[in-house]
């Protein structure tokens, strides 16, 4: 095993020796035009258009902020300018997405009454900060008082309490509460303090208003205002000595019929066969107002490339690629759910997305830039060729920032100089990258983001925090891994030797600390047998665009053998002959289960009698049950049974009980997402 990973640390070094600072992967005059083209400041300029509006999916703000992106496409001479509309009623099914109706709000004023006259005290307004105002809420006008019920997610809390008629006040989302303290105790509305997203930082600055949301699809409708931590605190401590705090919600709101709205471009490729296939740039335009890194960073910085390698292909700079390049602004998840199902030949075309959400938080947001990964059900090179060029974009801008010189620093004239420290991350879920990556569509995607960010979902995610350094240095990795994936490399010796072998060796250094948590019985020989198939489907990945790749040897491994017996146990735990059958997932719906705003499984488990599975609230060593029933279902590709799949999320999170995964898989198949092949 150690011999294993040294061998591939040593490719490494000794291929970074030998490469010195030279660009990876493309000439170095196309790699110094996209570098001396890009701009942050144009990006960031962009970006502060973007945050102006309150972008909730099918509300006039993201109209116009779809409107604001078409017209710059168009002003850089993109081609097949569009934006694309898709029925959302509530009804209507894309997928495993149910269609959420387009939610617009004109007022939302909460003012405390004080003394019991007229003379009011405003606490939140929509108009000043439209964040204040949760998602989903409808139209009230209320006048009440105020009811602590503590957090109110349980029966427990509301014990002893009078909530009808009355507002409450809790410290979980309004969505989280909202069947409880509306549905069954009467309230009239909510007033919410929800820490999400919490982070080291969390707590630091109590002034923080977060963003709020309730539930799309509950039948008690009601209306929810978010504050801040220190106004909550002290609406709690005066309802703790007895004062009463009477409010007056007003609010203009609510759902409505509408569509989502997808703006689409492209560069048209050059060669007759592969322009039909595509390389995607994808971001997420939705976001409450400003939402500056999440998530007008993305959609900035996408729009960003879109001009420059637009620019430079026309100059003659950059040589046409083979193979289109399509740009996409959707909503988040939902909206990529919607378009990749009503719109199949998109999801036939696209071989490869690259996908940001939040790219660009400056130091005061503390936020670390991660080139994240694809889970390994769906092996792939693409990830390593966008870790390159990070991995270079790191060296270079921290020679600049330590030294005061570098070939390519990418500073922005507007920008920071401190160095990128990208880091190369193992898959996590969380944005449209999860839709791409689901085993229904199988599209590799290259996730940049943003992780920690003390701001994110609050009303401090502002353009000021923003830096044009970050934004350019994202939008290069991006902009150089789309064209270089977009081309069509007759030789891909540079691919396999120095790219994904480097890949390769990091995520073997990687591993050790993963190898370390596991025994070394069964699963620690297991982790390391995933390991190395998943290495080989990646080096074999590469032919995916490729038409004529050289012969190469792969990276040698030395054999591992399980020992027979460890601590006086099997190698291998008992298997379960019940579970030979091999699963497959039906070819509809497509589309994760947990989708946005609506729980696909959720539902149609209730339907069918179905018990929330264990697996669902398991946490492993390095997953939680969120990203092991994702994973349990794109293994469910008709090769694997029930054991091959536990083996399999076992390596990539940790080990679990082959019980859980059987009980998945089994309600899976009573909700009709999974059939066994007998």
């Amino acid at each position: 095993m150690r011999t294993i990973l040294t061998l591939g640390a040593s490719i490494f070094v000794l291929a970074a020796i030998a490469d010195g600072q030279r660009p990876p992967l493309l000439p170095e005059k196309d790699v110094a035009a996209l570098a001396n083209e890009l701009s942050g400041e144009t990006a960031k300029r962009n970006l502060e258009g973007i945050a102006r509006f309150h972008r909730q999916r099918g509300s006039r703000g993201f109209h116009e902020a779809a409107e604001l992106v078409a017209e710059r496409l168009r002003a850089y001479g993109l081609s097949d300018v569009a934006i694309l509309q898709f029925p959302a009623d509530g009804k209507i099914f894309y997928g495993t997405q149910r269609s959420r109706p387009g939610w617009d709000a004109e007022k939302g004023e909460l003012e405390e009454v004080k003394d019991g006259k007229e003379a009011k005290e405003k606490i939140a307004s929509y108009e000043t900060e439209p964040i204040v105002l949760a998602e989903d809420s409808e139209g009230a006008d209320v006048t009440a008082e105020l009811v602590d019920v503590g957090d109110g997610t349980k029966e427990s809390d509301y014990a002893g309490k009078d909530l009808k008629g009355k507002i409450a006040l809790v410290s979980a989302q309004p969505g989280a509460v909202e069947d409880l303290a509306v549905g069954k105790f009467g309230a009239a509305g909510i007033v919410s303090y929800a820490q999400n997203q919490k982070t080291a930082w969390w707590g630091e600055n109590e002034n923080l208003i977060r963003w709020g949301h309730l539930e799309t699809f509950s039948e008690h409708k009601t209306f929810g205002f978010m504050v801040s931590l220190k106004t909550a605190r002290g609406m709690k401590e005066r309802l703790a000595r007895g004062e009463k705090i009477r409010l007056h919600a007003v609010v203009k709101a609510g759902q409505h019929a509408g569509n989502y709205e997808v703006v689409t471009a492209t560069i048209p490729g050059a060669d007759a066969k592969l322009k039909e296939e595509e390389i995607a740039f994808s971001c997420h335009l939705d976001h409450q107002r400003p939402g500056a890194n999440d998530n007008a960073s993305g959609c900035v910085t996408i729009l960003e490339v879109a001009r420059t390698l637009q620019k430079l292909i026309s100059e003659g700079k950059l040589a046409r690629p083979a193979r289109t390049i399509r740009f996409i602004w959707p909503p988040e998840i939902e909206g990529t759910v919607t378009l990749l199902n009503a719109k199949p030949e998109f999801a036939k075309r696209i071989k490869a997305a690259i996908h940001m959400d939040m790219v660009g938080g400056g130091p005061e947001t503390k936020a670390v830039f991660h080139v994240t990964r694809g889970p390994m059900s769906l092996p792939s090179f693409v990830h390593d060729v966008a870790w390159a060029f990070a991995e270079w974009v790191n060296e270079e801008s921290y020679q600049f920032a330590a030294a005061g010189k570098a070939e390519y620093p990418m500073v922005a004239p507007e920008g920071g100089k401190e160095p990128l420290r990208a880091e190369y991350s193992a898959f996590t879920m969380g944005s449209d990258h999860d839709v791409y990556q689901d085993s229904s569509f199988g599209i590799p995607a290259i996730y940049l983001n943003d992780w920690p960010d003390r701001y994110i979902h609050t009303n401090f995610d502002m353009a000021a925090n923003i830096d044009p350094t970050k934004l350019k240095r994202a939008a290069f990795i991006g902009a150089a891994s789309g064209y270089y994936l977009a081309l069509n490399n007759a030789d891909a010796r540079d691919l396999v030797k120095t790219v994904i072998w480097q890949g390769s060796a990091l995520r073997d250094t990687q591993n050790r600390a993963r190898l370390y948590s596991l025994d070394r019985g069964f699963e620690g020989c297991g982790f390391l047998e995933k390991a190395f198939s998943f290495e080989k489907l990646v080096q074999s990945s590469a032919d995916s665009l490729r038409t004529n790749v050289p012969e190469y040897v792969p990276q040698k491994y030395e054999e591992f053998t399980c020992p027979p017996l460890v601590d006086g146990r099997s190698q291998k735990p008992p298997q379960d002959g019940r579970n030979g059958s091999k699963w497959l997932r039906v070819a509809h719906p497509k589309g994760p289960l947990g989708v946005f705003g609506y729980d696909y499984f959720a539902d149609h488990a209730k339907a069918a009698g179905v018990a929330t599975p264990n697996l669902l609230s398991y946490e492993g060593l390095w997953g939680s049950g969120e990203e092991y029933a994702y994973e349990v279902l794109n293994f469910a590709d008709g090769k694997r049974n029930a054991q091959e799949i536990r083996d399999a999320v076992s390596a990539e999170y940790g080990p679990v009980p082959l019980e859980m995964v059987t009980e998945y898989l089994k309600a899976l198949e009573k909700i009709g997402i999974l059939e066994q092949m007998k």
